[in-house]
Order: C-alpha cells, then sequence, then structure tokens
C-alpha cells in the first residue's frame, strides 16, 4: 500500500461489491472514505474479510434488494468477466441482464453514487470482439454516467508484478465537468527481492529442488523492469519457469498447476522456490498486518484472484482530484 497523506474523501462513503479481501476496501479506506456496505458470495474469502474488517459481507449479490442497499457516494466492484448475449443493437441495461454486471447496473439505478469504480482482467476489453465492454460502456451511459476506461500494468506503479487489469470509472453527469484522467506511469524502483521475506523454516519449506533445472545461457541476471526468465524445470510450461529476484513478477494466478503453480517460481539463495502466500500478499500492495488464510491453498487463490491496492489508491487519488476540480470536494 501506498502511504496517503491528505484525507480527501473524508466525508464519502461507499459500497464493495465482489469484495473478495477487500483490496477496494484497503484502498478508499487509506483516502478516508467509510464503507456501509460489502458483498461477497465465497466463504472463505468471507472468513478473511470479516477476521480483517469487523463485520461478514453479505452473500449472493444477485438475491440482494438494490433497495435494501445503504445510500452511498462511491460504487466500488471487481465483477467477474462474463459474456452478454447481444443479438441486433446493443441495448445497454437490457443487454446485461443474466451477467453479474447487471447486479452492479440495477444498484446504481437505484442508488445514484457520485462515482461508480470498477475493475476487470485485461481481457475484458477484447471479450466478444469488444462488444462486451462496450456493453457496460452504453449500460453507464444511459444510467447518466460519463465512462472512463484504460488498461493499466502494476508495474507502471511502483509494484513488480506483471498485472495488467481493465479500469472503469464512471461519473455522474451531473456532477459537472470532473476533468477525469487516469494515473501516469513512473519508473519502477522496486523488484520482487524487495518483497521476499527473510530466510526461515517458513521460506525453506517452498524450494522445490525434485527436478533438476534447465538454464537459460542467453539471460543476463540483472535488474529489470521485465519478468526476467533464468531456467525452467520438466517442460517449461506454465508454473515451470524459474524467474529472478532482480526482475519482476509474472501475473499471480488463481488457478494452473505445475511445480510453482500460481505464482512461479524464483531463484532465490542459488535454489528456485515459489511464492510464500505473505510475499503474494506484498505484490498485491497488502500491508504485512492484513491477516491472510491459514491455508496456502486459498490464500494463494484469493490473491490471485485480488486486485493490487496501489494501482486502485493511485486511481481513487485521481477520483478524487477530479471531483474537487467540479467543485464536489
Amino acid at each position: 500500500m501506498i502511504e496517503v497523506k491528505s484525507k480527501p474523501f473524508s466525508n464519502f462513503t461507499f459500497i464493495d461489491l465482489f469484495a473478495g479481501l477487500g483490496g477496494f476496501r484497503l484502498a478508499l479506506k487509506s483516502l478516508g472514505a467509510s464503507c456501509v456496505y460489502s458483498s461477497e458470495w465465497d466463504k472463505q474469502a468471507q472468513d478473511v474479510y470479516q477476521e480483517n474488517f469487523g463485520h461478514r459481507p453479505e452473500g449472493d449479490i444477485t438475491k440482494v434488494d438494490e433497495k435494501t442497499i445503504p445510500d452511498h457516494d462511491i460504487c466500488c466492484a471487481g465483477f467477474p468477466c462474463q459474456a452478454f448475449s447481444i443479438s441486433g443493437k446493443m441495448r445497454g441495461f437490457e443487454d446485461s441482464r443474466g451477467t453479474l454486471f447487471f447486479d452492479v447496473a440495477r444498484i446504481v439505478k437505484e442508488k445514484k453514487p457520485k462515482v461508480v469504480f470498477m475493475e476487470n482482467v485485461r481481457n475484458f476489453a477484447r471479450h466478444d470482439g469488444g462488444r462486451t465492454l462496450k456493453v457496460v460502456q452504453k449500460t453507464m451511459e444511459d444510467l447518466g454516467y460519463a465512462f472512463y476506461w484504460k488498461v493499466l500494468s502494476a508495474r507502471d506503479y511502483g509494484v513488480p508484478q506483471k498485472r495488467e487489469r481493465v479500469y472503469m470509472v464512471c461519473f455522474r453527469k451531473d456532477l459537472g465537468d470532473v476533468n477525469f484522467e487516469f494515473p501516469k506511469p513512473f519508473p519502477l524502483t522496486r523488484h520482487v527481492e524487495d518483497f521476499l521475506l527473510p530466510e526461515s523454516d517458513e521460506t525453506r519449506a517452498l524450494y522445490d529442488e525434485r527436478y533438476p533445472m534447465i538454464l537459460n545461457p542467453k539471460k543476463k541476471d540483472k535488474y529489470s523492469s521485465k519478468a526476467i526468465k533464468l531456467a525452467i524445470v520438466n517442460k517449461g510450461g506454465q508454473g515451470e519457469r524459474v524467474y529472478s529476484p532482480k526482475g519482476i513478477a509474472v501475473t499471480l494466478s488463481a488457478y494452473g498447476g505445475g511445480v510453482f503453480a500460481k505464482t512461479g517460481g524464483y531463484l532465490v539463495n542459488g535454489k528456485p522456490r515459489r511464492l510464500h502466500p505473505r510475499e503474494c500478499a506484498r505484490l498485491m500492495g497488502y500491508p504485512d498486518s492484513y491477516k491472510i488464510s491459514k491455508r496456502p491453498n486459498q490464500a494463494y487463490k484469493q490473491f490471485g484472484n485480488s486486485v493490487v491496492v496501489d494501482v486502485l489508491q493511485l486511481i481513487a487519488v485521481q477520483i478524487a482530484a477530479a471531483l474537487a476540480s467540479a467543485g464536489q470536494i
């Protein structure tokens, strides 16, 4: 997480839909906003969320009456990517029915928050030939919002992980000219090695030397803002690649197999190992004070599904600046 000194959202409230581990909540809270409602259907994620924030998110959002959700200024939602059924002209709100985005839309339609802040996987922008994103945009515009979107990579915002996501920010049109811009990239100054835990019994248990490494002699182990693949094990498939801690991490994943499944392998102290769940938490912007699942497989899955808190914070700072320019803060 980034240390944010000003609290521009001190008088703002927000809701946390598809909350996961609460990455949006950490980001908005760091700028002073108060969470008034959260929803997450996964019981394991609910457990972790409750342990960290003191209350349990409501379950299946499709069964929640939008009228019962508290009024709020900002609606946050990292909804899953789903196909839209489209025939003929896009019908916006109607075309979103049957998808989980519809649950965001119906809440927005009822509550009319000032801002809607959403995140999805990079491929969402190209999903169904780009029509999925267009339906989301048209739906939000039909509901009275200006729509901004952009694909951003965590490595361009201080976090050494190749994690590209599409971010969508919507402002209610009656707020005036908000003059919003996504944050500008800046040079990377930290690498995977800066996020590793000290050597301990826990980290030593992560080393895997069952398979001989096939080294890549062409790769120089120098500091880089890219992932540096030094070697492979087995056939070198996903989860069987070994990277340098002097580069950036590959995208953490909720799924996938291989020796170094979900995190990739890293050459630490001359031996290959996967990342520890706490190291994954750090690479997603979660502070060390955040309590993670005691079940490693769940922790890996949860962080693979999560959001990078630092990127959300930087976007939220820009949202606050845009609102201030329109006289809303």
